[in-house]
């Protein structure tokens, strides 16, 4: 088992959502984050001052799947998630040693 993180622009998270949703990947946590990369942020203007936004809106998709489910999942979000500029994100990919779903004590791919 693994789980998939992946930091996406949050414009994104619908397309990619309706994506995964169609593999029958229904199970995701999102989070709504900030941070930058070699994006490193941007400067705004407000009421004629100039402010650096350092920490950009992200959001931050986890995804726990089997490792046969693995490569087509990254596959459908780095498609989806691309726009082809700076800051569309990463994707990052851990091992799993165990799951526990807390209502029926189910364990590892029966808890996924």
């Amino acid at each position: 088992m693994k789980l998939i993180t992946a930091i996406i622009k949050p414009f994104k998270l619908e397309e990619v959502r309706a994506s995964l949703d169609v593999l029958g990947i229904t199970g995701m946590t999102i989070t709504e984050v900030k941070g930058f990369g070699r994006q490193k942020g941007h400067t705004e203007l407000y009421r004629g001052a100039e402010y650096v936004i350092d920490f950009l809106p992200k959001i931050k998709v986890e995804i726990a799947v089997s490792v046969d489910q693995l490569d087509d999942v990254i596959d459908v979000i780095t498609n989806c998630a691309n726009t082809g500029k700076i800051g569309d994100g990463k994707i990052f990919v851990s091992s799993l040693d165990k799951v526990i779903r807390i209502r029926t004590g189910e364990t590892d791919q029966d808890a996924i």
